[in-house]
């Protein structure tokens, strides 16, 4: 049996750790926050000090983290994990980031003799608690196979898409969609209200039909009631569109409503909706059409 070690324990990898560590595999993890660790510590799981211990003592490394420049830091920094993986070992990268850092990182584990694998997620935190996340993996099919267990724990499927790189640039084309339906269903939901209709009526007329995509039924209690607790924070919805907006240029094609939609909740990231769900992004939108109604008046 593989040693797994778990980097990274925030609002997704916390729960894909528990389920791994509620399934009997021999788990190690490390968190910056070492309390957001506690829970799956107590389940069983053992925190080790440093990346860098951690990486010595697993034969496979999962990590999800934030963003590409904390991927980088963990792995290449002063110390970083990726000096003190074992020859041989494999490291499983399940952050958003963009393809072309994805190969990069598959080069900088190649000249370590570690094995690399892109396998982000499509899902949020409700399916990373209850193990239905489906993994999006670029990597070597021996690998992919190896891996097979863990994904099967953890979610309720995986696509293998090619070589490096290529499980974070499907990741670029799901988040591509999730950013910008929110927003147009935002929109919609927003001129609704401007036209006298109720919340409740917008929801229940436009939820059933077919133009609207089945996740944002999931959002209509945040909507409701105004309560954006973050299953998927607004500010890495921000981080993604601008990533997809990156591997576009890369290889030369537009992307102009995603450029527009990123700058859209760059604006809410400022205003205060950072940490929210990214769903906020409608209650940023009707807050501005509320304070332009007052400059009217």
């Amino acid at each position: 049996m593989h040693s797994l070690g778990f980097i990274g324990l925030g609002i997704m990898g916390s729960r894909m750790a528990m389920n791994l560590q509620n399934a009997g595999f021999p788990l190690r993890v490390y968190n910056r926050t070492r309390e957001h660790a506690q829970p799956v510590v107590e389940a069983g799981a053992t925190f080790v000090d440093s990346p860098a211990e951690l990486a010595s003592q697993v034969d496979i490394l999962f990590t999800m983290l934030s963003e590409p420049r904390v991927v980088e830091q963990f792995a290449l920094g002063e110390d970083g994990f990726l000096k003190h993986l074992k020859k041989g070992s494999l490291w499983v990268d399940c952050t958003t980031c963009n393809p072309s850092f994805s190969q990069h990182m598959a080069t900088a584990a190649t000249s370590y003799g570690v094995r690399f694998m892109d396998a982000p997620v499509a899902g949020s935190k409700v399916p990373a608690e209850n193990g239905q996340l489906l993994f999006l993996v670029g990597g070597d099919a021996q690998d992919v196979a190896n891996c097979e267990p863990y994904f099967k724990v953890m979610g309720r499927g995986f696509n293998h898409l090619g070589g490096h790189g290529a499980g974070a640039g499907m990741k670029m084309v799901v988040n591509l969609l999730l950013g910008n339906a929110m927003l147009v269903f935002a929109e919609a939901l927003n001129l609704g209200e401007a036209l006298g209709f109720s919340r409740q009526k917008l929801l229940d007329t436009l939820l059933p039909t077919p133009v609207v995509p089945a996740f944002v039924t999931g959002k209509r209690h945040k909507l409701e009631q105004e309560n954006y607790d973050p299953e998927f924070p607004l500010q890495w919805m921000q981080k993604d569109l601008q990533l997809a907006s990156v591997t576009a240029y890369e290889h030369d094609t537009p992307l102009p409503a995603t450029n527009t939609a990123k700058e859209i909740f760059q604006l809410a990231k400022q205003n205060g909706f950072a940490q929210q769900d990214f769903s906020a992004i409608f209650q940023f939108l009707n807050e501005t059409r509320s304070n332009q109604a007052g400059v009217k008046d």
